[in-house]
C-alpha cells in the first residue's frame, strides 16, 4: 500500500529589507502627485493617516511624524514611537528669504506650532507640533508667498545652499546666489528626480571662505578664477553620518553657462546606481568611492558621456583658512553705505514671534530681506548706516546679540530626542546649558571654538568637522541609565580639513562640562605662540587627549 504524500508546508513569505520596502514604495507612488491624500488625511483626522504615508511618503513634503520626546531608546527596530504630531521643514534655496516669508513662516510657527522654530545646518527651518488638520493649509499658505516643504525631506535633492552674503560680499569671486537659485528651480521638487537612491545635497557659491562647506556636499561648486573669468570647481561625493567622507575635487573647469548641465548629469549619475539601492545605510553617493572603488576620473568620464559640451580641465581653488564660517557680525558690504548685521541664534531655535520681528526690522531699516546660514543663525542685510544703532538694539530686545562669545557662537545642535525619533539624546537644551556652563567657567576664551552636538550616529549636528564633536549615547552613570556623549576632537573644513578622531572616551552629560574645561585650560596654558586649538589637537595623541578628558572629570569633588 501506497503511503500518501504529505504536502509541504508552504514557503514562509520573503520578508522585505527595509531598502526593498523604499524602492517599492518610490516604484508605486510620486508623492508629489498624491497632495490629494493629505487633504483627506486632514478631513478625517489622525488616525486615518496611512502606515506608508506616516513612515515614508510624507518626506517628500517635508513632513516628519514627531516623536514622544524618548527617542530611539522608547521605539522597536531601531525607530521611536511616534505622536500624532507633525515636524515640516521649509527650503529656503540659498537662504534668501523676503521680509513676507520671513513673516509667513512666523506666523506659522506661532498659529500652528506652539511658537517654535528651528534654523537647520541647511539654511532651511523647521516647524514642530502641526497637527494632520493644519498641514494642506500650512503648505499652502506657503506656497503663496514662494515657499515650499517640497523637496525638503526624502529621496530627493535638498535645500540647495548658498552664501547669505552673496551679492554683498566685496571679497566675493562672484555672486552665485541667481545661480543657486536656478539649480533649485532646476532639481527640487522636479518629478525626474523624485526616486533617488537617498537624499542628496548640493551647494553652490562665490564666497571665498566657502561658508556653506562645500567639502560635506554631494555635489559643491565653489568659484574659482581663470584668468578674467569666474567660473566653478566641481567636487562631488561629500558627506557626514556615520561614514564620512571628503568631498572628491573633479578636474574640470564650469562656465556658469554649463552648470546647470552639470548639476543634472552629476544627479542622474545617481540616480542610476542601482548598486547604491540595495541598502538604506550605503545610498548615498559617496559610496560610488568608498565601497565601489570610483575615482575622480571615472566619474568625470561618467560625467562628460552625459554632457554636450567638453569640459575644461580644472584649476587650482584658493582653499579657505580656518576661519568661523558664519559671516557673524556687523560687515560692510560692497555697497557703500550699507552694511549687513549676522546674528547668532543659538542652536537655531526661535519663536515664531521672534522671526516675525525680525521681518518687521528688516521691512523697516533694511532691505526687506533675511538670509539663513548653515551655523543656524540668520543675516539682515543691506542696513544703511544710520540704522545700525537702532536694528542692534531691537535685536538685543528680542533676544539676539551679534557680539556672542565663541561658545555661543560655535554651538551647533541638531533636533535630539524632543522631537526626532532617530535620536539617542536629548540635544538642544544639553547644548545650551553646556555654553553657559563654559562661558562661566572660561570666561574670554579666545580662540574661535566649533562644539557641534548631535544626538545619534547620522551626524545632523555635524559633530565630524567640529573642534569638540559629541555624538549622543547612553551609559548606566550613578546606577541610572543617562545621556552621555563621546567625543570626536580636531575636526576641521579648509585647508586643514580632516574629521574628528575619536579619542574612545564617553561620559555622563553632566560630567562633559568638567571634561571640556580640563581639556581647553591645558590648551591655554601649554600653547606656543600662535598655536590654535585645531593645531593643538593635531599635536596630540588619541590617548593624550583622552587622558585629559578623563583627567577634567576625575579631578572634579564629587557632591554629597
Amino acid at each position: 500500500m501506497t503511503t500518501p504524500a504529505v504536502p509541504s508546508p508552504p514557503a514562509a513569505p520573503i520578508k522585505e529589507t527595509k531598502a526593498q520596502k523604499s524602492e517599492r514604495l518610490k516604484r508605486e507612488k510620486n508623492p508629489w502627485e498624491a497632495f490629494e491624500e493629505i487633504r483627506a488625511f486632514a478631513r478625517e483626522g489622525r488616525s486615518s493617516v496611512l502606515p506608508e504615508w506616516a513612515e515614508f511618503y510624507f518626506k517628500w513634503w517635508g513632513i516628519y511624524t514627531q516623536g514622544d520626546g524618548a527617542g530611539v531608546t522608547g521605539g522597536t527596530g531601531g525607530v521611536g514611537k511616534a505622536t500624532e504630531f507633525f515636524m515640516m521643514r521649509i527650503a529656503i534655496p540659498n537662504g534668501i528669504a523676503t521680509s513676507e516669508q520671513m513673516r509667513a513662516i512666523g506666523t506659522l510657527a506661532r498659529d500652528h506650532a506652539r511658537n517654535l522654530a528651528d534654523i537647520t545646518t541647511r539654511q532651511a527651518i523647521q516647524l514642530h507640533w502641526l497637527t494632520i488638520e493644519s498641514l494642506p493649509a500650512a503648505i499652502e499658505s506657503l506656497q503663496t508667498v514662494g515657499l515650499s516643504p517640497r523637496s525638503a525631506c526624502g529621496d530627493v535633492v535638498r535645500n540647495v545652499t548658498g552664501c547669505p552674503l552673496a551679492g554683498l560680499d566685496a571679497h566675493e569671486l562672484i555672486d552665485a546666489s541667481p545661480l543657486a537659485q536656478a539649480v533649485a528651480r532646476e532639481v527640487n521638487g522636479n518629478s525626474e528626480f523624485y526616486n533617488l537612491p537617498r537624499k542628496f545635497k548640493i551647494t553652490v557659491t562665490g564666497c571665498p571662505i566657502w561658508c556653506s562647506y562645500p567639502e560635506i556636499d554631494d555635489i559643491a561648486l565653489t568659484a574659482v578664477r581663470r584668468g578674467d573669468e569666474v567660473g566653478y570647481s566641481v567636487r562631488v561625493g561629500g558627506g557626514l553620518s556615520n561614514e564620512p567622507h571628503m568631498a572628491v575635487k573633479l578636474d574640470a573647469f564650469v562656465h556658469e553657462s554649463q552648470a546647470i548641465a552639470v548639476v543634472r548629469g552629476i544627479t542622474e549619475i545617481f540616480r542610476e546606481q542601482q548598486g547604491l539601492r540595495e541598502s538604506r545605510d550605503r545610498a548615498r553617493l559617496k559610496y560610488l568611492f568608498m565601497r565601489e572603488g570610483w575615482t575622480a576620473e571615472r566619474f568625470l568620464e561618467v560625467l562628460q558621456s552625459k554632457l554636450p559640451f567638453q569640459l575644461d580641465p580644472g584649476v587650482n581653488d584658493a582653499i579657505p583658512e580656518d576661519v568661523f564660517r558664519d559671516h557673524a557680525g556687523v560687515r560692510p558690504q560692497k555697497q557703500p553705505g550699507l552694511y549687513s548685521v549676522g546674528a547668532t541664534v543659538l542652536n537655531g531655535r526661535m519663536t515664531g514671534e521672534q522671526l516675525i520681528a525680525i521681518a518687521d526690522l528688516a521691512d523697516q531699516y533694511a532691505g526687506g530681506e533675511v538670509r539663513t546660514t548653515v551655523m543656524q543663525n540668520f543675516v539682515i542685510p543691506s542696513v544703511p548706516q544710520q540704522h545700525l544703532q537702532p536694528v542692534l538694539k531691537r535685536l538685543s530686545e528680542i533676544g539676539f546679540t551679534v557680539e556672542a562669545t565663541n561658545f555661543w557662537r560655535g554651538a551647533v545642535a541638531c533636533t535630539g530626542t524632543e522631537f526626532c525619533k532617530l535620536a539617542i539624546t536629548e540635544t538642544k537644551g544639553f547644548a545650551r546649558w553646556l555654553v553657559e556652563e563654559m562661558e562661566a567657567r572660561i570666561p574670554g576664551f579666545d580662540q574661535q571654538l566649533s562644539i557641534h552636538v548631535t544626538g545619534c550616529p547620522n551626524s545632523c549636528g555635524q559633530h565630524w568637522i567640529a573642534d569638540i564633536g559629541l555624538e549622543g549615547k547612553k551609559i548606566k552613570y550613578e546606577g541610572q541609565l543617562t545621556d552621555a556623549w563621546s567625543f570626536a576632537l580636531g575636526g576641521a573644513l579648509g585647508q586643514h580639513a580632516s574629521f574628528g578622531r575619536l579619542v574612545n572616551y564617553r561620559c555622563a552629560s553632566v560630567q562633559v562640562p568638567d571634561a571640556i574645561e580640563h581639556l581647553l585650560r591645558n590648551y591655554l596654558n601649554a600653547r606656543s605662540d600662535g598655536q590654535n586649538l585645531r593645531s593643538w589637537f593635531a599635536s596630540h595623541s588619541n590617548d593624550e587627549l583622552r587622558s585629559l578628558l578623563e583627567s577634567g572629570v576625575q579631578s572634579m569633588p564629587v557632591e554629597v
